[in-house]
């Protein structure tokens, strides 16, 4: 006879509903507004196919080292299949209850297989499960970002390829300095938005590392083949070396991988943040250098007449978005002391948003610059028409042939310096007359120095400015030429 004050060992029903794994040691249930307060669910359910792909390769593992049955095993298998078909179809039941995507998974497991799917989580913990299931999702998502950061270089080379005898007006400090190919001043940004696809390469092969195996925090007690774990999931180095955190404590509790590719999606957005704000000021009336296509643009409630950038002005505002995220991951870390702690679920909304932030506006600036197929055409409608005759006027206008002037004075022997002041008086007239300094008679210029002759005038044309400028990353047509196919090269 059975003693009804004993404790009863709870079924599979009743652990797969119980809303707490530790739920045997406390003696009354969590209220409902701290289930609200530290349950992830509702965001971390994005992790389930990184939580499936970890727990397949835990449990074939184990099944491998005979710490558990071959018949448990399978029986895992056929259950995770089961789940991935049902939170495909959208008929899977995510349980506030539960608190987070590893236990709703692993109670409709048992569910499903019974004791076989309360054996799946031997040697291994929720800290060292999250971790590496976000390490795999993030993988993941540098891939995708990695392809659109390419096709927005792409997009880039491509108008460039159409723009490279369209002469700019180059800036410093927002003044007239120098002129440009437009299309050497579109591929400086091709040359960032690589460098920040160099940056997301070197921050995969740190996330890559398989944490799973650290458990709770000091590892475990059962024999674990951790390398095996490693190289089912892919985490490899390019040797094919399994890549495994070697420090239990390291393992769980830091998430320093996290906040890289939080500095360099930031770096990206700076980078796009830069393009947005000269997308913005060359649309508008005072400059009228370029037109954005109208899909990408709004118009205004009260004045008819207005076409406003918002595409770009709304990336411009999203990068300190992604910055703030940054700066909230590293103040999460800051003052955590080993191993695990619960602030740590804080770092996946800020990831999350910065990974969808990011990819929604690669997206959509590759499309805005390098324009789309219309289906009825098939003809590709660019995002960006180019007014070519409104840059050269603006170069025209700012006396950008001056160092031009200064260096074909040198060249005639006068000492930079020397020539460097000739040329400022030249302007000064030129500036009292309302004229270029290609508009100057020769008389005029031969009197701020003799050496002046009648070859100046090919000089300080906005043609022989671009062309002179004929070696290595220079704006000269045939060194952007060069560039383009460098780059086509290396994207196509």
């Amino acid at each position: 006879m059975s003693d009804s004050s004993a404790p009863q060992q709870p079924s599979g029903d009743q652990l797969a509903t119980k809303s707490q794994a530790w739920s045997a040691l406390f003696s009354e249930p969590m209220s409902d507004l701290v289930k609200r307060y530290t349950a992830s669910v509702f965001f971390d359910k994005r992790l389930w196919q990184a939580d499936i792909a970890g727990s397949l390769a835990h449990a074939e593992m184990l099944a491998a080292q005979g710490i558990i049955a071959v018949a448990d095993h399978a029986a895992i298998t056929r259950g995770l299949a089961q789940i991935t078909q049902e939170i495909e179809s959208g008929a899977f039941e995510w349980q506030l209850d539960l608190e987070d995507v590893h236990l709703n998974i692993e109670a409709r497991l048992t569910q499903l297989v019974g004791d076989a799917g309360k054996r799946l989580h031997t040697g291994r913990s929720r800290n060292d499960q999250v971790a590496t299931d976000v390490r795999l999702w993030l993988r993941g998502e540098i891939d995708l970002i990695d392809g659109l950061l390419r096709e927005l270089q792409l997009a880039l080379v491509e108008v460039a390829e159409k723009n490279v005898e369209v002469i700019l007006p180059g800036f410093t400090h927002l003044q007239v300095a120098q002129p440009v190919s437009f299309a050497h001043h579109l591929l400086a940004y091709v040359e960032m938005f690589a460098r920040d696809g160099q940056r997301m390469q070197d921050v995969r092969r740190r996330v890559n590392v398989l944490p799973l195996g650290s458990a709770a925090l000091a590892g475990t007690t059962y024999a674990l083949d951790r390398e095996r774990v490693a190289r089912t999931l892919g985490m490899v180095d390019e040797q094919g070396r399994a890549c495994v955190c070697q420090n239990s404590l390291d393992g769980v509790s830091d998430r320093d991988f996290a906040i890289e590719f939080s500095a360099a999606a930031s770096l990206v957005m700076v980078h796009v943040s830069r393009l947005s704000e000269e997308l913005i000021v060359w649309m508008s009336q005072n400059f009228g250098f370029i037109r954005i296509a109208d899909r990408f643009t709004t118009g205004s409630s009260i004045m008819p007449q207005k076409k406003n950038p918002d595409v770009p002005e709304l990336a411009r505002g999203k990068t300190g978005r992604v910055v703030g995220h940054l700066m909230g991951l590293i103040t999460l870390m800051k003052g955590q002391p080993l191993a695990y702690n619960k602030d740590n679920q804080e770092d996946k909304e800020p990831l999350f948003d910065t990974v969808d932030t990011l990819k929604d506006t690669l997206r959509i600036f590759a499309e805005m610059i390098g324009g789309q197929v219309n289906p009825a055409t098939g003809a590709k409608e660019g995002g960006i028409t180019v007014n070519a005759q409104a840059m050269r006027a603006a170069a025209a206008r700012g006396y950008a042939t001056a160092t031009d002037l200064a260096d074909y004075l040198v060249k005639k022997g006068l000492p930079f310096r020397d020539a460097h002041e000739t040329v400022a008086h030249a302007v000064r007239a030129a500036q009292a007359e309302g004229v270029d300094l290609s508009e100057l008679p020769l008389a005029t210029l031969q009197g701020f120095h003799p050496a002046i002759g009648a070859d100046v005038f090919e000089v300080l044309s906005l043609e022989g400015s671009l062309n002179a400028r004929n070696t290595l990353g220079g704006t000269a047509p045939a060194q952007v030429r060069a560039q383009i196919a460098r780059q086509r090269a290396r994207l196509v």
